[in-house]
């Protein structure tokens, strides 16, 4: 397991831009597969995106042309850059790994998970 760090959040009007962070321990963050999901109140966790060890990446479609998940494994972190944000968008969003793994896109599929990081969108 590796322990993850999010960071980036905040309030942003609706059209505009966050680059969210998740920052890992450890020295094996290249094998590991990073996913983004997010929980709005009152409402079960969701995917967002995925990027893979190998560097495939997979969103779920409310996301598809607006959300980019990266990596820099240099640097032990991925990105979730979010711009056109809508209100809809608004939950705490949090990050998780798992050693290897593709389209890991349920929430049983990882074993670490970050705190969250709020994202509030206003209309």
């Amino acid at each position: 397991q590796v322990q993850l760090v999010e960071s980036g959040g905040g309030l942003v009007q609706a059209g505009g831009s966050l680059r969210l962070s998740c920052a890992a321990s450890g020295r094996t963050f290249s094998s590991y597969t990073v996913g983004w999901f997010r929980q709005a109140p009152g409402k079960e966790r969701e995917f967002v995106a995925v990027i893979s060890w190998k560097g495939y990446t997979y969103y779920t479609d409310s996301v598809k042309g607006r959300f980019t998940i990266s990596r820099d494994n240099a640097k032990n972190t991925v990105y979730l850059q979010m711009n056109s944000l809508k209100p809809a968008d608004t939950a705490v969003y949090y990050c998780a790994a798992r050693q290897w793994g593709d389209y890991l896109v349920r929430v049983f599929d990882y074993d670490s998970w970050g705190q969250g990081t709020q994202v509030t969108v206003s209309s």
